[in-house]
């Protein structure tokens, strides 16, 4: 029932915080922090849905972690969400490039229990309630300015960034864009290889193996005539007359 190195705080609001006398207080709602210096000092919980007190509770208060609950020490702070609404929070805001376009919002970060540290905020392109949209990791040290509800980069966009996990659509794009460059490099070396093979290769080589695997050799030659038949008109008259002795009868 130990805390993690690493944890996200959607995954400590999912949890329904539970203190050292057993009572339930509700599941998170929202964090506490102090955007100047990148640190999550603790978080919020609801603990009826019929009032509108809220429990506070430090970060140090956390003591364990089970699936489904979180363990603290100690009592909550009381509050309401009037005063929460007033808390400095970077969760929500407005991620812009340097050109002060919107590029996305802040939906999530990722801090060190031990500490608060915020090592990365996660950024969404589009609305993060849909499910299986992508997020982008953000690093404090990336932000050049924060005011209420925006954050200034010198970023060209979202692809400038690490991301932590793809939508469905966004990994087939990556998987179909490595296949695209992998059948790319393919016929790149096909080439290099064929143009090396030619450039070896002397040209009468070449037309001589042209002209050895041609499928005509097979073909017999065909006859050549050396010359027109020569008729002998002596030995044409005297065929005739020749049968005609050969047809007489030789007693008479």
């Amino acid at each position: 029932m130990s805390l993690p190195d690493q944890l996200l705080l959607s995954d400590l609001l999912s949890h329904t915080v539970r203190c050292d006398l057993g009572l339930d207080h509700g599941p998170g709602v929202m964090a506490w922090m102090h955007p100047p210096v990148h640190r999550l000092l603790g978080w919020v919980s609801r603990p009826s849905a019929l009032r509108m007190s809220r429990d506070v509770w430090r970060l140090n208060q956390c003591c364990g972690l089970t699936d489904q609950q979180v363990f603290v020490r100690g009592e909550p702070a009381l509050t309401d969400q009037v005063t929460l609404d007033r808390l400095p929070t970077l969760m929500d805001a407005a991620l812009l490039d340097r050109n002060g376009e919107r590029i996305g919002s802040v939906v999530d970060l990722d801090f060190r229990p031990a500490d608060g540290a915020i090592l990365h905020y996660l950024i969404a392109r589009s609305d993060p309630r849909l499910p299986g949209s992508s997020r982008w990791r953000l690093a404090p040290d990336r932000i050049l300015d924060q005011q209420p509800g925006q954050i200034q980069t010198g970023l060209m966009g979202l692809d400038d960034l690490p991301m932590a996990r793809a939508s469905v659509r966004q990994d087939l794009l990556q998987r179909t864009q490595r296949w695209r460059d992998q059948l790319r490099a393919m016929g790149d070396r096909a080439g290099d290889r064929l143009e090396g093979w030619l450039d070896d290769a002397p040209i009468d080589d070449l037309r001589s193996e042209t002209m050895r695997s041609s499928p005509d050799d097979d073909e017999p030659e065909p006859e050549v005539l050396s010359g027109p038949e020569v008729w002998d008109d002596d030995s044409w008259e005297d065929a005739p007359s020749r049968r005609r002795r050969e047809d007489e009868d030789p007693w008479v």
